[in-house]
């Protein structure tokens, strides 16, 4: 059996101007009865005999005697959270609204609640309800006098049906407006309680802040560890962003009624409604970079993701919801390209800097097609000999609307959208191409050194590009030297070690360049199959500036002959550096004290330069650095 207290109960209302209507309801609805018991045994026929006790609904009962009192008590029920279920109304209320009017009022204020219109005379036709109240499956008409079974039958039906519709909305509600995979608001409740928060801002005249949170190498993450982790990384990180704002300290009190959302992908938000000053935005993206950065166990892996926070303040960094998240994106934008793990608040320069960085990527999409790549070439020369050792590949770019775009500015938008590949490859075959030409016109050419990107080292078909470019431009492969970054090793060495071994079995010389800018790891470096390391200039700069910087040199070139390797220094500007690099037996040097970097033209004439001085002293080696350099 299921005893009383499992019985629902719902709130009904009755708006009747005759006070014994009002009692009928009551001995109907309010007490037990026999009509319950009748109502019982046919839903038991109903739904099948194994209902020993039906569950009949328990009804509380308010009443009132105009249309505009039930009104009244309808408003009173939502502010309080306990909203009516049914109403029955009758159809003629004299002096005051008839049942429709009455009606028409009720839906206005509680649009799901169920009614029953109760009338003993022909006062409307169903048609005229319709066009006065419209089509709608919350109304039935019950004619006066009525049965008690068939008022109770209505009031069991209508309120089990008004449950149901609060049933099905709320689902609705949650797949309309919340994340199903984190719980949190999507982006469509999101952008409504943000625009609420900005609302009462300028009603108040207060501050409030946007935080728009990304998880770094979150698609790393979820490629090689499998979408289940990384939903499971998405779920932990929304928890861990609730925390933060329901915690008890001083930082979570910053947030008052903070709300944290996901907008898609490894993207959240959160919304700081009330904000004092910037410092308390600051502590807020410190605990979350705090609580973030703490290692996952998921799934047996443990996993260390951290985020970019951007920051927008209203009404100063945007004065509608649209452009607080566009703003507060292009700062988080910003705190990426900064690093891991950290934050900062929009400025007004970032849109400049954006819509450079736009503009710059629209016209590098064409420039392959519309030849505006050039590539210029720095030789390399030996600092005991002087003699040249091999040229460097360095490109170059001019556009007719931007001018000459220093390679710093568009090299990193090129990594960024995948324009590297492209731009990569014609880097490679076009000085494949022209160091196959002086080679084959019989200019002192050793070998050309081209710069790789990683992404182009980690393209599955990275060994067939460079076969067949060295098969199409008939270049051997003992005159190709190329140069990866130390953010290689950082990479999966299986693969890194394969890919560098197919490419010495090519007889293809390999450089780490820029070494000393990054963490390697030595113990892996002794791994590699790479033939040379060269010294970022910066530390060359620093020769001359004391005992540290000439010993971080030393230090580079002594670990690099342990390991036999050949070693260039680049960045050399004077003698005075070019005679300690001798001294420290630095095989190569590489700057402008032996020439800055030459167009092709140029590079051609320099190359046949130092032909004829060659046959102008009888083939001898003693070529001397400077001798024929302008």
């Amino acid at each position: 059996m299921i005893s009383d207290n499992n019985k629902p109960t719902y709130r009904l209302l009755v708006i009747d101007d005759n006070t014994s209507i009002h009692e009928d309801f009551r001995k109907i609805l309010e007490k037990p009865s026999q009509s319950k018991s009748d109502l019982g045994e046919m839903e038991s026929a109903l739904f099948g005999t194994e209902i020993n006790t039906p569950v009949i609904a328990q009804f509380e009962i308010d009443y009132a005697s105009q249309g505009k009192e039930g009104v009244e008590l309808v408003e009173r029920a939502l502010s309080e959270d306990r909203p009516y279920a049914l109403a029955f109304v009758d159809g003629r209320m004299p002096p005051g609204w008839d049942g429709v009017e009455t009606i028409s009022h009720l839906w206005k204020k509680c649009p799901d609640l169920q009614v029953v219109l109760c009338t003993a005379y022909a006062d409307y036709s169903w048609q005229e309800i319709q066009r006065v109240l419209g089509e709608s499956d919350s109304l039935l008409i019950l004619k006066k006098p009525f049965d008690n079974v068939e008022v109770l039958q209505l009031a069991d039906a209508l309120t089990r049906k008004w449950e149901l519709n609060r049933e099905i909305q709320g689902r609705l509600n949650q797949l309309a407006f919340f994340d199903n995979l984190t719980g949190l608001p999507n982006r469509t409740l999101f952008l409504d309680r943000l625009d609420q928060a900005l609302e009462n801002a300028r009603r108040y005249n207060h501050k409030s802040a946007l935080l728009f949170i990304d998880m770094d190498n979150f698609k790393r993450i979820n490629d090689t560890l499998g979408h289940g982790i990384g939903d499971d990384l998405l779920r932990t990180t929304a928890q861990r962003l609730t925390r933060c704002l329901r915690a008890s300290d001083t930082v979570a009190r910053t947030v008052g009624n903070g709300i944290a959302a996901r907008l898609g992908g490894d993207e959240f938000t959160v919304i700081m409604p009330v904000l004092e000053n910037n410092e308390d935005a600051t502590l807020v993206a410190q605990r979350i970079e705090e609580q973030l950065a703490i290692p996952m166990d998921l799934s047996g892996h443990r996993v260390t993701v951290t985020p970019s926070i951007g920051i927008a303040v209203f009404p100063k960094d945007g004065e509608n919801a649209e452009a607080l998240l566009k703003n507060a994106d292009l700062a988080m934008y910003f705190a990426k390209r900064i690093g891991r793990n950290t934050f900062k608040f929009y400025h007004e320069s970032m849109n400049a800097s954006l819509l450079k960085r736009l503009t710059i990527e629209n016209h590098l999409r064409q420039a392959i097609e519309k030849g505006e790549f050039t590539l210029h070439y720095q030789p390399q020369v030996e600092l005991v000999s002087g003699q040249l050792s091999g040229m460097e590949a360095l490109l170059r770019w001019h556009n007719s609307e931007l001018g000459n775009v220093p390679p710093l500015e568009f090299i990193s938008v090129a990594e960024e959208n995948g324009l590297i590949l492209l731009i990569g490859e014609w880097v490679l075959r076009e000085a494949c191409q022209q160091a196959s030409i002086w080679i084959e016109q019989g200019l002192p050419l050793q070998r050309m050194a081209v710069n790789l990107s990683v992404k182009q080292f980690s393209q599955p078909d990275f060994i067939e590009t460079v076969q067949r470019i060295l098969t199409e431009t008939g270049l051997e492969g003992h005159r190709l030297e190329l140069e990866v970054t130390e953010s290689l090793l950082e990479s999966d060495t299986s693969h890194f070690i394969e890919t560098l071994t197919a490419l010495k079995e090519m007889n293809i010389r390999i450089a780490v360049d820029d070494f000393g800018n990054g963490y390697s790891n030595m113990s892996r470096m002794k791994e590699m199959p790479f033939d040379c390391l060269k010294i970022d200039r910066s530390f060359i700069n620093n020769i001359g500036s004391g005992s540290m910087g000439q010993s971080i040199v030393s230090t580079i070139i002594a670990m690099a002959k342990n390991m036999e390797k050949r070693v260039i220094a680049e960045g050399v500007e004077t003698t005075s550096q070019v005679d300690f690099l001798r001294i420290q037996q630095c095989h190569e040097g590489q700057g402008f004290l032996f020439s800055q970097p030459l167009s092709s033209k140029h590079a051609e004439d320099f190359l046949r330069q130092r032909q004829s001085l060659s046959n102008q002293r009888n083939g001898t080696n003693d070529v001397r650095i400077g001798d024929e350099i302008n």
